[in-house]
């Protein structure tokens, strides 16, 4: 419940934390999550952000109008309230939690698996999720959902629901790609990528004020299973595309997005700007170059038109090849009592 997280928060705010949300609900309920997390921050006493913020299912394209008025309202009144984006139109989590309802997997993976062994659940579960599939995260067609890994067949990364569902002998319907969905569930479980977000929701996040730039992915290892292409290519593909090509942000704009903006948010105040004294982190890059080529087909793919990388003040990447050197060092928040 919403009171519960609010007195977490307080604790967290006493000791100058922040919180960061993955919110209840993107599709239906989008607009409410955002409202809940604006009280949460407002109610605990602490900074507040909605995470990689998107809108998802055309059913809901063009609610990012209201979810930004809210923040504009919030921070008008005080509320220190702000947005992480990442510039993809498709998201992804595990087909579980997309495409399964939330009630059906409340109490763990036991409680869940007893639910789909129960014929009557089964179908309400099996409904709900073909609903998902029509007008939420499915972008109402199986082919949009594509599992990225799958530990019980690593065979199936890079296939879409459709194509699975006929794998398995079963016409192309959303009714039989719900079912497949059950079943991958039941085999072990596959990571997703879900297309159904609009291009314009994602813009008119990306610009705001409020808005800094976070890819929400993962550090894949290179050539194994299909990943969402963000863990290679979210902040070349905002230089390259959003403001080179589109010229939807100014360089420098896109730039304080990446690196101040989330420095300050989480009070990294020792690095995110080029001043003497600080720690010297640099991605040297041609604005003229910079590209993302890290596609949905083939994401282990790294980025073109970066030259050095520096962390730490030590070069870690130069001339296309990676240094041996590790300079990097876990960063802990300001209510950390001293380490080694």
């Amino acid at each position: 419940p919403t009171d519960e997280v609010v007195e977490l928060a307080k604790v967290a705010g006493r000791m100058g934390g922040i919180y960061i949300s993955h919110m209840r609900n993107e599709a239906d309920g989008i607009v409410d999550s955002v409202r809940e997390t604006i009280a949460i921050g407002e109610r605990g006493g602490l900074p507040t952000q909605v995470t990689h913020h998107k809108v998802i299912g055309k059913k809901y394209w063009g609610r990012s109008t209201e979810t930004l008025k809210l923040i504009d309202e919030a921070r008008a009144r005080g509320v220190d309230a702000t947005i992480d984006a990442y510039p993809y139109t498709a998201s992804a989590t595990s087909i579980q939690a997309a495409l399964l309802p939330a009630w059906a997997q409340e109490g763990g993976r036991e409680a869940l698996m007893k639910r789909l062994d129960d014929p009557a659940t089964r179908e309400k579960i099996k409904a709900e999720s073909a609903r998902i599939i029509r007008e939420e995260r499915g972008g109402g067609d199986p082919k949009n959902v594509v599992a990225s890994s799958c530990r019980f067949d690593a065979s199936l990364a890079g296939k879409n629901l459709s194509e699975i569902t006929a794998k398995r002998g079963l016409p192309v319907t959303i009714e039989n790609a719900a079912d497949t969905a059950m079943w991958i569930v039941m085999e072990g479980g596959c990571q997703g990528i879900f297309h159904a977000i609009s291009e314009e929701d994602l813009q008119r996040i990306l610009v705001h004020p409020a808005t800094m730039i976070a890819s929400d992915g993962e550090i894949p290892i290179f050539g194994q299973a299909v990943p969402h292409p963000r863990s290679y290519g979210t902040f070349v593909r905002v230089l390259g595309r959003y403001v080179r090509e589109k010229k939807l942000l100014t360089l420098e704009a896109a730039v304080r997005k990446m690196s101040s903006f989330p420095a300050q948010r989480l009070g990294l105040a020792d690095r995110g700007v080029l001043r003497p004294g600080l720690k010297a982190d640099f991605a040297i890059f041609d604005p003229a170059r910079i590209a993302d080529t890290a596609t949905f087909e083939k994401p282990h793919s790294y980025a073109a038109g970066v030259s050095t990388v520096i962390v730490n003040g030590q070069i870690v990447f130069e001339n296309g090849a990676i240094a041996a050197t590790r300079p990097g060092r876990v960063l802990y928040g300001p209510a950390t009592v001293s380490r080694p």
